[in-house]
């Protein structure tokens, strides 16, 4: 039995949670938002006393993993539909500024030109520039698929680099340093 997926998920109070017996739809609604996952027919839902729980029909090694996945994403779900998630990135590197206007994000990286991009609505966006300390960019959301794909997105225009520690990382990143060239003898 997977370990993950035999655990049930605990339903807050404010949510609501709709199974589509007919497409294999659950739809999982909050006060942050509404997400909607299709899950795979062999894996059962049952909800009884606020648990929403997850089986599998047999031990198959498709069915084993498929357990444990779907009972991650849907948990993902009751927890950013109730509580939301947060990412901080933070800009490290000397001309390095992030400004927004509502959802586009302008980024300067040092290149030549700057770095428009448009989030998607679901998506909240804040920007802190503060004087001696390093840009931020503040992301929240309620999905937090969608939420990791964005951050890695803005962090694939400059990752951070071993021997400046330069680029975009995540606050609270430990980025481990190199030792440039050794001294000529």
């Amino acid at each position: 039995m997977s370990r993950i997926g035999k655990l049930p998920i605990r339903i807050p109070s404010g949510v609501t949670i709709h199974i589509d017996e007919n497409e294999n739809r659950i739809t999982v609604k909050g006060p942050k938002g509404e997400l909607v996952q299709v899950v795979n027919p062999k894996i059962k839902l049952t909800i009884e006393d606020g648990l929403l729980t997850l089986s599998r029909p047999d031990d198959e090694r498709e069915s084993r993993s498929m357990h444990g996945l779907y009972r991650a994403l849907l948990n993902n779900m009751v927890i950013g539909v109730s509580e939301g998630y947060t990412k901080q990135l933070e800009l490290v590197g000397v001309g390095y500024r992030a400004s927004n206007t509502g959802q586009i994000l302008e980024l300067s990286l040092g290149y030549t030109h700057n770095i428009f991009i448009q989030l998607p609505s679901e998506i909240g966006l804040e920007t802190k520039s503060e004087r001696n300390k390093n840009p931020m960019i503040i992301l929240q959301s309620a999905d937090k698929q969608l939420l990791g794909q964005v951050c890695a997105k803005i962090r694939s225009f400059r990752k951070p680099e071993p021997y400046k520690g330069k680029g975009i990382r995540f606050k609270g990143e430990i980025v481990r340093r190199k030792s440039g060239k050794s001294a000529a003898k």
